[in-house]
């Protein structure tokens, strides 16, 4: 649940073209306040920013998405992390969560 500037990995930079990115980790964060915090950060943010949030499965990730997208916003990317583990207890960090790209647009 911590909140840091950050910049995507080199593969996954490459793979949307950018790097610079601001980075929001919502893991464990309730609806609807991870909407509440996605879109704080991004009001903050300049046309064109990238802000990469990290949410759990399910109704977050479901949630933020269509707000981001109702609001104006482009999702320029939605990846499933999937931590190695298998056979062994995970923690709540440790579980499935998706990485959204989110790209700040100027109609919001």
């Amino acid at each position: 649940m911590e909140e840091s500037g950050g910049k995507l990995g080199d593969e996954n930079a490459a793979a949307i073209g950018e790097e610079p990115m601001l980075k929001l980790d919502l893991r464990g964060v309730a609806c609807p306040m991870n909407f509440v915090k996605t879109r704080l950060k991004l009001d903050k943010m300049a046309t064109g920013e990238l802000l990469e949030v990290l949410l759990d499965s399910g109704e977050p990730i479901e949630s933020v998405s269509s707000s981001v997208i109702s609001e104006g916003h482009l999702i320029e990317s939605s990846t499933l992390i999937s931590p190695q583990g298998e056979g062994q207890m995970l923690s709540a960090e440790q579980s499935d969560y998706h990485r959204l790209i989110i790209r700040k647009t100027s109609a919001a």
